[in-house]
């Protein structure tokens, strides 16, 4: 079984950050590739023990070729039944492959900071949730045909979701690494005045009171997906975040 992980980022130094160090620990090699640079994605992920695409400042709307491309290419891992994850711009991209509809909020209402996180019951009996998530989008996505909702929000209802066996979108962000959110911030500040967006200074200091329960549902959340046993732990860094039970429910019987 290959241990390589397809990684697709839509900026010149955008990160995987944690989602990536996090599988990396766990054994899995990344595979890097940035459609709006260039980059060919596969015709097959035979090769691939899965594939994660992240976000990007670009919207899953937008009518730039990559965009269209990459969203048609969700055929390969949907068809090859292949672990899949998409990270805000992915989930939409996907929710667009699947038929639904991307737009932002009625009333101009933007996520961009730290919000409260609601799991479904189906959410619920997948795994324990973060009370509050990182957030940094204006657009939402319509819940598809046949998904399964995970978790929802009071602004954007449809927040995680599960399609199929393998499938997986969420709409906020767990992967950024202290550096990461720094980073955000100063770049993003030009949004904070938008409608519903906290001020940089929450962010970071909502990190410090919320980002260890967020970073913990990651190192679950990935072991579902994609297997593996120990994660973050598996390599000594933070032996104090191991996997709670909630974690053997994932298909490949994470311990």
């Amino acid at each position: 079984m290959s241990n390589k992980i397809l990684v697709v980022l839509h900026q010149e130094l955008s990160s995987a950050g944690r989602v990536g160090q996090l599988l990396e620990a766990s054994g899995f090699t990344l595979d890097i590739r940035r459609p709006p640079l260039g980059d060919r994605l596969p015709e097959t992920l035979e090769e691939h023990a899965g594939a994660v695409v992240f976000g990007g400042p670009m919207s899953a709307n937008d009518r730039d070729e990559f965009v269209k491309r990459e969203t048609d290419w969700l055929e390969v891992p949907l068809k090859e039944n292949k672990p899949f994850l998409g990270i805000c711009l992915g989930a939409q991209m996907l929710v667009k492959h699947l038929g639904g509809q991307v737009k932002s909020h009625d009333d101009g209402l933007v996520e961009i900071g730290w919000y409260p996180l609601r799991a479904t019951e189906a959410g619920r009996k997948l795994m324990h949730w973060p009370e509050m998530v990182y957030q940094f989008h204006r657009e939402g996505f319509s819940l598809p045909k046949d998904a399964t909702l995970l978790a929802t929000a009071d602004h954007y209802p449809n927040q995680a979701f599960r399609y199929g066996e393998n499938a997986w979108g969420v709409q906020f962000h767990a992967e950024l690494t202290r550096v990461m959110m720094q980073r955000w911030v100063v770049r993003g500040a030009h949004r904070f005045v938008m409608p519903g967006a906290q001020p940089g200074r929450d962010h970071l200091g909502g990190r410090m009171i919320w980002d260890r329960h967020l970073k913990q549902w990651l190192v679950e959340f990935l072991q579902i997906i994609f297997g593996g046993a120990g994660v973050m732990a598996a390599d000594g860094r933070d032996p104090s975040l191991k996997p709670t039970h909630h974690a053997k429910v994932g298909r490949r019987g994470i311990a």
